[in-house]
């Protein structure tokens, strides 16, 4: 899981930064890039503690793998789309202030 969640932290990163430097960002919108991907990086703490927790407690190999598919699809598709949301708001926030 580890290796999924750096990997997904970087991807949600580098498309944050490109949409918002693609739509023309400003110092305020790299900013709020910086408090997103604290944010994004506090819950892959949280996800990474859960699967921790999975290692001590001896769930079998079927229940584990099912967990760890469904946890990797949800955090791939979150990362996505969190990343996404930039185009909205980098949008409206250039019709708002140029």
């Amino acid at each position: 899981m580890s290796s999924h969640l750096a990997t997904a932290l970087v991807v949600c990163c580098l498309l944050q930064i490109a949409i918002v430097a693609k739509l023309g960002g400003s110092l305020v919108l790299h900013l709020a890039i910086i408090v997103a991907i604290a944010g994004f990086a506090m819950a892959a703490r949280g996800l990474e503690r859960r699967w921790e927790l999975f290692d001590q407690s001896g769930l079998s190999g079927a229940g584990l793998d099912l967990r760890f598919r469904r946890d990797v699809v949800q955090l791939w598709l979150t990362s996505i789309a969190s990343s996404l949301l930039w185009i909205p708001v980098a949008i409206i926030f250039r019709f708002l202030f140029g």
